[in-house]
């Protein structure tokens, strides 16, 4: 009888592994590592189980055993194998050995994994040190993996690289600050998101920052039958590596999540034209510095250096900055734009956004005040401060729709004391106030101190601003004061004073100071 494996257990070798390398190579970076040889172990763990289950059922008839395995959702070798490389730990060359295998699987599943580990080199000097430090380390590796069985009949339905990942992420947020945490979405406010734009079977479902692609799973997932087409573009090379390793452990073998930067080379083209989404999510990096970096090149002209650099509409094929360039320091709305440009007829759509997109003028006013007088706008919400690994900034999500009916925009204001759990290092979301956002959301309503449907007058009273307190007033009212009790204290304090006051002369006095 095969044992179960518990998440703690792998979390518990995820930590051992973490030891390996803590102190030798950034967190951000080694979890790429440990991450790619759980993928390994799994599949490899996976490959075995059926191996052993069609030797029994076949009577080790090879031909019989080949032809079932080759059906299966991916095939391995022997040498591709986690027991090969693990055979192997003790190889001056094991980085090349575990490239080698990585390849392997690649060009043999070329329709699922082609490209998964193209951005991950176990043999790398400039990430993992000499030979001698590097060899040292993966070989701790493979040991500290050893221990841990992935057989499918041991994890039942585990989502393994999904909780791995956030386990990860949450051990190390605090040490890799920014960088742990900027491509990752905790999952109460992925599953907020997700219920917000409410998918339908049949949708195409979009992040143009898809991360590690737990929001995009969220979304998913919402979908019972799973019947979704799911779309992605991640900048970062190991995140998207990362990304369809995720997709893949979790039974989704046919999304399209793309490597490079979304907003200088979006990769979703139908007809050379921007591809259109019934859904988009996206929790884009906060106000991204030099975001318009990618169009330079196309300018061709060598004298103009990056910092002289101005980004304009006209440099963008796709059109997406009609209404308007965002401040080259701050690429929210360039985000924003591309999503809306990426949104079919009737599409939802929710991002989230730090608060100065609501208020924020010049450039950052005119696009806002063009989304609204398009009637775009759906919903703001403001989320509670603290939620986010590595940044304290509270966060804002903003919906938008096509084709609205309704012509006023509903503000939420989620924030205050009551509608979050407190944490040590982080607040999150409960299921109860994920349920409080979605039932206003629906039943649009303005509620005391929570939520406030405005018309599209009332906004632009406010000259397009559209900073949550102007519409929602939380403000609490002080009990007034009564000035005799206040008078009555003054008095029994001085009183109070006056008596220490001689007590403390008449201990000096026998102190004779």
């Amino acid at each position: 009888m095969n044992e179960t494996v518990t998440q703690q257990q792998i979390n518990g070798v995820l930590w051992q592994a973490a030891d390996t390398f803590r102190g030798k190579i950034d967190s951000s970076t080694y979890k790429d590592y440990i991450l790619t040889t759980l993928f390994i172990k799994y599949l490899s763990d996976t490959y075995k189980e059926h191996l052993e289950e069609y030797t029994k059922r076949y009577d080790g008839d090879e031909q019989r055993i080949q032809r079932a395995l080759s059906r299966e959702r991916f095939v391995l070798d022997e040498q591709s194998t986690f027991d090969y490389l693990y055979s192997k730990r003790n190889d001056p060359e094991i980085g090349e050995i575990i490239n080698k295998a990585l390849e392997r699987i690649e060009n043999e599943n070329t329709g699922k994994l082609r490209g998964v580990f193209r951005n991950i080199d176990f043999n790398s000097e400039a990430i993992l040190g000499k030979a001698k430090e590097r060899n040292a380390m993966l070989r701790a590796l493979l040991e500290d993996f050893n221990k841990l069985s992935l057989r499918p009949s041991q994890i039942g339905n585990e989502d393994i690289v999904g909780n791995a990942y956030q386990y990860m992420i949450g051990l190390f947020a605090s040490d890799a600050g920014k960088k742990g945490g900027e491509f990752y979405t905790p999952a109460e406010v992925s599953e907020l998101l997700a219920r917000l734009v409410k998918p339908q079977e049949n949708d195409r479902i979009y992040d143009p920052t898809s991360g590690s692609g737990s929001l995009l799973l969220k979304v998913a997932k919402q979908v019972p039958n799973r019947k979704v087409a799911i779309y992605g573009q991640e900048r970062n090379g190991a995140t998207h590596s990362l990304a369809l390793m995720n997709m893949y452990l979790h039974g989704i073998d046919d999304a399209k999540i793309e490597w490079g930067d979304t907003l200088a080379n979006p990769l979703h083209l139908e007809n050379d034209k921007l591809m259109k989404f019934q859904v988009i999510v996206a929790n884009p990096p906060f106000s991204l510095d030099k975001w318009a970096i990618g169009f330079a090149n196309e300018t061709r002209d060598a004298d103009k250096k990056e910092d002289k650099f101005k980004m304009e509409a006209s440099l963008d094929p796709h059109r997406r900055f009609e209404w308007g360039v965002p401040p080259s320091s701050k690429g929210d709305y360039a985000f924003v734009q591309h999503m809306l440009y990426s949104l079919a007829e009737n599409g939802r759509m929710g991002t989230i956004l730090p608060h100065g997109v609501l208020f924020r003028g010049a450039s950052e006013g005119k696009i806002r005040q063009q989304l609204i007088d398009m009637n775009l706008l759906d919903a703001v919400i403001g989320l509670p401060e603290g939620l986010f690994f590595g940044t304290g900034i509270p966060a804002c999500i903003m919906l938008f729709k096509k084709n609205r009916k309704r012509k006023d925009v509903l503000f939420i204001d989620a924030s205050g004391e009551g509608n979050y759990e407190k944490g040590k290092n982080q607040n999150r979301l409960r299921e109860q106030d994920i349920e409080k956002i979605v039932e206003i959301y629906e039943k649009w309503e303005t509620v005391d101190k929570y939520s406030y449907v405005a018309t599209l007058d009332e906004i632009k009273e406010n000259d397009y601003n559209l900073n949550i307190p102007r519409y929602v007033d939380t403000f609490e009212e002080e009990l007034p004061v009564d000035m005799d009790v206040v008078k009555e204290n003054i008095k029994n304090i001085k009183k109070e004073l006056g008596d220490l006051e001689s007590q403390m002369e008449k201990y000096l006095k026998e102190l004779g100071l």
